[in-house]
């Protein structure tokens, strides 16, 4: 046994049948390369004896790639993206398992980790079955799946915030140290964008003149390319978060991505942080770690969707017509619209509940004594 280090990589070799075979294990562990190596060394022997033909060991990082571009031309683009997320999610935790040792424990240890992230029961599900899907290419989920068990998902429907919770919720994050919280919350708030719909706004698509935003890719058919006029609270949001960027071109991304630091000598002692490394072209990755903490702070339970589904439940309210909430939602049926306007029942509640009022009963007692 023989294995070696190149480039920060471990590489193998060994003689089999007067043959050098020389190959990378594409990991940095030297305990992994030599346990590869000898599975690889191991394959070859039953294969030359006839009696089994194994596939070389494969990491998990190589397999999920592969299973991305072999099926990637069948998906559809909302569908790959998806899909590419998952796997994103994925990697950091299984990337380096050989895909013959992934267990049923590590996939329970996942789902725990996730949760702690704060990931919700679906997204988790979907993540996993990203790894289900790679196992069953590589004919090895059958032998795991009895212990594995998915995420109970309940059927939650939201709610709106109240109006003191959307104030607590803002001044904690206008005191956020990151500074694109506040923006991206009021937005949503004002706006009713989707998480994706909104972390991957360009500038292209803010109208500061006519004010109103075009929505670029969106979770529906229906939701992309939908217009959504500006609050004057959210032009005014807008206007100043666009003077952080002076040279900011319409391809720019309107949340980029962005790195904090200590502001000098004085972010020593005060603990003020700066942003440093911007990078326009690269959207921000999420909001996840602040958005955390200001949920804490400000005292309020909610998921981010709930402000899509404040600001669904607030042109309700307002009277908005089915039509029109649709239209500024991007929802392609009215089933997925009442799933946001509970307001609307209550609304029904309440005109009902006038027929009990004593004046009402007393009109039509009236009414039904009244002679002819």
């Amino acid at each position: 046994m023989a294995v070696y280090q190149r480039g920060g990589i471990w590489w193998y070799e060994f003689q089999f049948l007067g043959q050098r075979i020389r190959e990378s294990s594409y990991s940095s562990s030297k305990s992994l390369a030599q346990r590869i190596e000898r599975e690889r060394r191991r394959s070859l022997e039953l294969g030359a004896s006839g009696l089994k033909q194994t596939k070389h060991p494969q990491l998990f990082s190589i397999a999920a790639r592969d299973w991305l571009d072999t099926n990637k031309p069948h998906w559809s683009a909302s569908n790959a993206r998806i899909e590419g997320y998952n796997v994103g999610h994925l990697l950091p935790f299984f990337g380096k398992f050989l895909l013959s040792d992934i267990s049923a424990d590590d996939i329970n240890r996942y789902q725990a980790y996730r949760k702690k992230e704060c990931a919700s029961p679906r997204t988790i599900n979907m993540e996993i079955g990203a790894l289900r899907a790679i196992l069953r290419k590589a004919r090895l989920w059958a032998n795991i799946q009895p212990d594995v068990r998915m995420l109970t998902v309940r059927d939650e429907v939201g709610r709106a915030l109240s109006d003191d919770e959307q104030h607590r919720l803002l001044a904690v994050c206008k005191a956020s140290q990151s500074r694109s919280l506040y923006p991206a919350v009021l937005l949503s708030l004002h706006t009713g964008l989707r998480n994706q719909e909104l972390r991957l706004l360009r500038w292209r698509q803010i109208d500061l003149i006519g004010h109103k935003l075009t929505v670029g890719k969106s979770k529906t058919a229906g939701g992309q390319g939908r217009e959504i006029p500006l609050s004057v609270t959210a032009f005014q949001c807008l206007q100043e978060w666009r003077s952080n960027f002076p040279n900011a071109i319409p391809a720019h991304y309107v949340f980029p991505s962005e790195r904090y630091g200590l502001d000098g000598e004085r972010g020593y002692t005060d603990g003020k942080l700066l942003p440093y490394s911007i990078r326009p072209d690269v959207a921000i990755g999420s909001w996840s770690t602040a958005w955390r903490a200001a949920r804490t702070k400000a005292g309020v339970a909610c998921r981010w969707h709930d402000l899509r589904h404040t600001f669904v439940s607030k042109m309700a309210e307002g009277q908005a017509s089915d039509a029109t909430i649709m239209a500024l939602a991007g929802h392609l049926s009215r089933k997925m619209m009442e799933r946001y306007s509970h307001v609307r029942n209550e609304a029904k509640r309440i005109a009902i509940s006038a027929l009990d009022s004593p004046s009402f009963l007393e009109s039509q007692r009236r009414q039904i004594s009244a002679p002819n």
